[in-house]
């Protein structure tokens, strides 16, 4: 009987130790929990979107044209932006200028820590041009989808990326932030960043090492994104284009079963292979990327019978797709890091 006593002492204790083993275990495991950057989608709401593209695409910008008063007052509220965000600058400034002909142009640029665990850091650009032609036969050209679309995505990048550091999530990569000037100058602005970039001009805001070609990951363009009239397919107006490497289309993908998005993606431009090739190497911005030899990836929801027009204006996007895109290119951006 006292043997059979011990015996049941011992397994009681064992199955006692093994449950508060497990508890703390579990303890451990929850403290240890990586934030999920879901957490940050709250912040990104139709109504702020709206209220940022309404105030850019307001006809007092002029339509933002590289050297009006408008694309200057531009620049400024972007600035403010970077600044409430928290954005580290560039040698004391968001603001960075440069010539093109007779005009004065102004590239924005912020910067964004990562984890930094790495002796070699790396680097991803986020890339939004916010000019436009300015004006057409007379008529101001607002540039609600082209392109302050994808200022105001980049603007809500920034907050969910911010709001993850609040709750302690930092990722592998340094994110710059550049808004540039000029993109209807021949890309002047993107010209002048890669020109800065190849003297060494850009010093890590952390480190102060300087910033090299080589260590920019991943060049990432927002172009276009909040109108939804030209779907990849009949009915689905819930749709967005990314031109990029089979990597990245992977992660998208996995990306977008995410719950609420489920994008219709394309990975092509509407099925052409000479367009494919435009978008994505030889027009706009991205094309002074790629002849510098840097990998692009290329956002957007096609050109549209409004871009360039005075009727690309406010009441012109789908908010609430244009959320969901957003909300989709951070989640990837949180994978390619």
């Amino acid at each position: 009987m006292n043997t059979l006593n011990t015996i049941r002492k011992i397994l009681l204790a064992y199955i006692l130790l093994q449950t508060f083993s497990y508890g703390a275990f579990s303890q451990e495991k929850a403290v240890k929990t990586v934030p999920s950057g879901r957490n940050a989608e709250k912040i990104v709401t139709e109504e702020n979107l709206r209220a940022g593209i309404e105030f850019l695409a307001d006809t007092t910008f002029g339509g933002r044209a590289t050297g009006s008063k408008g694309a200057c007052e531009a620049s400024m509220w972007i600035g403010r932006h970077f600044r409430d965000a928290g954005l580290l600058a560039f040698s004391g400034s968001y603001s960075h200028t440069f010539r093109t002909g007779d005009l004065v142009g102004r590239n924005m640029i912020g910067f964004m820590p990562g984890a930094r665990r790495s002796v070699n850091e790396t680097y991803v650009l986020v890339v939004a041009h916010y000019d436009t032609y300015g004006s057409m036969d007379g008529k101001i050209l607002p540039g609600a989808d082209s392109n302050a679309s994808g200022v105001v995505a980049m603007m809500n990048i920034i907050g969910m990326f911010q709001y993850m550091k609040g709750l302690g999530r930092l990722y592998g990569s340094n994110l710059i932030f550049l808004a540039t000037d000029a993109k209807e100058k021949s890309s002047a602005g993107a010209e002048a960043f890669m020109t800065a970039l190849d003297e060494g001009i850009f010093r890590d805001p952390v480190s102060q090492a300087v910033i090299s070609k080589r260590q920019i990951k991943n060049v990432v363009v927002l172009d276009i994104l909040g109108a939804t009239l030209e779907p990849i397919h009949k009915g689905r107006k819930d749709y967005l284009i990314m031109l990029g490497s089979a990597g990245e289309r992977y992660d998208l993908t996995s990306a977008n079963s995410n719950p609420g998005l489920g994008l219709d993606l394309g990975f092509d431009y509407y099925g052409s292979k000479s367009f494919t090739d435009l978008f994505h190497h030889r027009s706009g911005d991205q094309m002074v990327f790629h002849r510098s030899g840097l990998p692009v990836t290329y956002f957007s929801s096609g050109i549209t019978r409004k871009t360039n027009k005075v009727e690309d204006d406010s009441e012109s996007l789908n908010y609430e797709v244009f959320r969901k895109r957003i909300l989709l290119i951070f989640h990837w951006l949180t994978k390619t890091l």
